[in-house]
């Protein structure tokens, strides 16, 4: 390709005062192919390797075609969505340095921050709203923002935005601009998901394409160690031999996982590095005030999970180190993009473990070339143990066998149920008597417990001449007194109180003073 200038590539002269001012001469592939096609207003598709010099190739396009033309309170003119904060808060920086000509309200909707204080610059009206995708929506249904006035949309780090689940607000956003507006979509990959939002609301797009899709740059030194003992402690001690053997002057440090980063913070200070950490949990101040630190030098590691493997753009990075084996070879691609930029020189360094056979395979398939590795390279056999997931946090006990599970070749070495185990349960001597034949439950007669009727005394019963006479069907029943006995109904024994005596009637349950005698009136 014909190496072109910023003069040739059709911008404005506000906007060449602006890039020669910031010591930028010659355009990078990615810019001399999309700034042409941008400033003219059709739809563009960037697909290019982090690093490339992707953000100033939609930023300066946008300033040309901004500079007539006044925004109007609570609706912006252009619209640009990044899959994070800090990555957000990069492109903010972009249009201050590249706009100082221009008069231009820039407005940031980021989590972390007021409310307040960006309602206020949206009332004043903004130019360019640079946001992620979760604040826009809040600001949205509060009534707080109208988007019906969006003359062009940028969606950075597409690819991104898919692993982080905004695919969905994506579309929600979309459907709320006009249809008639110019869209500049860039990612570093194309998985299907983001090929179906392409061909959804993109308009007849211009493909810019100029690396293969997932590579890394051949700017960077790639190497390998393989660690082992596959502990966290082990892999720590690692670390700190590759850092004291090379010549670092400022790295980062990924990790797969937010906790570990802040153990490895730890580790990392009570060892004497002067180092700072990055992850999704901490506030926006802090994440906002670490980056600057690293910027400035005042930080020489940064510890960090995957929010700062995208997009930033963060000058001589040295090295880049991958505690943690990414668990997607794309993560690969943008961590170790924060090193080697705008064809400068970089080295990465990735810690392998037994469980990380699969991911590295999928590594070495991305950047087409074998693994380099520092030392003794790991066998087949070495990586045959990824189908088991270590425990994290493993302490020393465990290394030295205490708590530790069987491995594979402790248990091919038991013998099969069986045999064995019918003769490790077999006595030592041979005059003891197995436990089962010892007491045996068949031979001891069980003993019968009495009947109830049995242990109980008979119940005494009247006499033939203390029984009641039964009257006469014929003759009438006498009806008795209240206070005197109820005759027994046949067939049924007499209730007595206590041990026998005399029957118990109901009239034996009732109190003294209610006993009166009940005169019956005649027939």
């Amino acid at each position: 390709m014909q190496t072109l200038t910023f003069a040739e590539l059709g911008l404005s002269a506000k906007v060449q005062a602006a890039v020669e001012a910031a010591g930028y001469t010659n355009p990078t592939p990615i810019q001399q192919q999309a700034i042409p096609v941008a400033v003219t207003g059709r739809d563009v598709l960037g697909i290019a390797q982090t690093g490339t010099g992707k953000t100033a190739g939609f930023v300066l396009p946008m300033l040309c075609r901004l500079e007539t033309g006044r925004a109007r309170a609570r609706m912006p003119r252009s619209l640009i969505l990044a899959p994070t904060r800090e990555l957000a808060a990069q492109v903010a920086q972009s249009f201050e340095k590249y706009g100082t000509n221009h008069r231009l309200n820039v407005a940031l909707l980021i989590g972390g921050v007021s409310f307040d204080d960006q309602l206020r610059k949206l009332d004043r009206g903004a130019d360019v709203l640079i946001a992620t995708p979760g604040r826009l929506l809040d600001h949205f249904q509060r009534g707080k923002i109208l988007m019906t006035g969006v003359e062009i949309l940028v969606i950075d780090e597409a690819d991104r935005m898919l692993d982080m689940g905004f695919i969905p607000d994506i579309e929600k956003i979309c459907k709320l601009l006009p249809p008639r507006r110019q869209t500049l979509f860039f990612s570093a990959t194309m998985p299907p998901e983001i090929q179906r939002l392409v061909a959804s609301f993109l308009n007849d797009p211009v493909r810019i394409e100029v690396a293969r899709p997932a590579t890394t740059a051949t700017t960077i030194t790639q190497k390998f160690r393989f660690c082992p003992s596959g502990e966290d402690w082990a892999k720590r001690e690692v670390l700190r031999d590759l850092i004291r053997s090379e010549n670092v002057k400022n790295a980062i440090i990924f990790c797969n996982r937010k906790r570990d980063v802040a153990i490895l913070l730890k580790s990392l200070t009570k060892h004497g590095f002067n180092a700072g950490a990055l992850h999704g949990d901490m506030d926006q101040t802090s994440r906002m005030a670490t980056l600057d630190a690293f910027r400035e030098g005042k930080i020489s590691l940064l510890a960090a999970s995957d929010v700062a493997a995208r997009g930033l753009d963060i000058p001589d990075v040295s090295h880049v180190f991958n505690y943690d084996v990414p668990w997607a070879s794309d993560d690969y691609v943008h961590r170790i993009g924060r090193t080697g930029r705008a064809g400068k020189e970089g080295a990465s360094f990735t810690l392998v473990t037994h469980e990380d056979s699969k991911a590295l395979r999928d590594i070495e398939k991305i950047i087409g070339a074998p693994a380099v590795w520092i030392g003794e390279p790991p066998t087949e056999e070495d990586l045959s143990f990824s189908g088991k997931r270590r425990r994290r946090g493993a302490g020393r006990g465990e290394e030295r066998g205490r708590g530790r599970e069987p491995r594979r070749g402790d248990r091919d070495r038991r013998p099969p149920r069986g045999e064995g185990e019918r003769e490790r349960r077999e006595p030592q001597h041979a005059d003891a008597q197995p436990r089962r034949e010892a007491r045996p439950q068949q031979e001891r007669p069980r003993e019968r417990r009495p009947e109830r009727h049995e242990t109980e005394q008979p119940r005494e019963r009247p006499r033939p001449e203390q029984r009641a006479e039964r009257p006469r069907r014929e003759e009438a029943r006498p009806q008795p007194r209240r206070d005197e006995p109820r005759p027994q109904p046949r067939n049924e024994p007499a209730r007595t109180g206590g041990g026998g005596g005399a029957p118990v009637g109901l009239g034996d349950h009732v109190p003294a003073f209610l006993k009166k005698a009940v005169r019956l009136a005649p027939r």
